[in-house]
């Protein structure tokens, strides 16, 4: 057996292993979207006296730490079944939700929309928010497709 191939069996195998998996992941997605959230608030004009780019210092890192602990329980969980995911439209539409995302939080970014809470800004985190709650939807989903 491959060295990898054993903790990925165990997960696969263990009744609990998956499930603390799935656990963590939604963890990792809270904390992922509550604070993207609390800032796309701020870029929509909630909190106007809170300056925006502290706020970013603030919440950004937890958004980033949300993602990877999703990503890195995410990848754990497909691993022990990618076979089966792959064949699965619901999860090809959350990875390429999940792509459009990270694309669009490139563009907010690039554009410098951190310095600028204008239209186009809350128009990006407009789409980040209908877009994240679509990759959740479709996660969701495989369970059921």
């Amino acid at each position: 057996m491959q060295p990898v191939a054993a903790p990925l069996a165990w997960i696969a195998g263990h009744p609990f292993a998956y499930p603390l998996l799935e656990a963590v992941h939604i963890v990792g997605i809270a904390v992922l979207v509550g604070s993207l959230l609390v800032f796309e608030l701020r870029v929509w004009g909630l909190g106007a006296a809170l300056p925006l780019r502290p706020l970013a210092r603030l919440v950004l890192p937890l958004a980033l730490g949300g993602f990877a602990l999703a990503a890195a329980s995410g990848l754990l969980m497909f691993a022990s079944s990618a076979a089966e995911l792959l064949a699965s439209n619901t999860f090809v539409l959350k990875m390429t939700l999940l792509a459009c995302a990270g694309l669009n939080a490139a563009a907010f970014h690039t554009r410098g929309s951190l310095d600028r809470a204008d239209a186009v800004a809350r128009a990006q985190t407009a789409v980040s928010l209908l877009l994240w709650l679509a990759v959740i939807a479709a996660g969701r989903w495989i369970a059921y497709a």
